[in-house]
């Protein structure tokens, strides 16, 4: 008996749980439409969200490759196989100058 009661209880709580839940996921909804009513201006502002995200994202990545590289070269622990490929860049790009 007991331990139908503790099974019912468990139950009841899940069931409150998920109300609040609810409520509040319903309260976000509400707010989301009240303050963006043009679906146009919130997709358009998305989008340009998404554009920097990627632009910082690949900023961010070049600055931290660089930055290794930088410190590798510095160490002199530079990976030979690469360290002949950035050479040649570097003798064309000299060359073209």
């Amino acid at each position: 008996m007991a331990k139908q009661q503790n099974i019912v209880k468990r139950i009841v709580q899940k069931i409150a749980h998920d109300n609040e839940v609810g409520a509040r996921k319903g309260v976000l909804e509400d707010l989301f439409n009240d303050f963006n009513t043009n679906r146009a201006q919130v997709y358009k502002f998305n989008f340009i969200r998404g554009i920097f995200f990627g632009l910082g994202s690949v900023l961010g990545g070049t600055v931290l490759i660089a930055g290794a590289i930088w410190l590798l070269n510095l160490t002199g622990q530079f990976i030979p196989g690469i360290a002949g490929f950035v050479d040649e860049i570097v003798r064309i790009v000299q060359a073209r100058h």
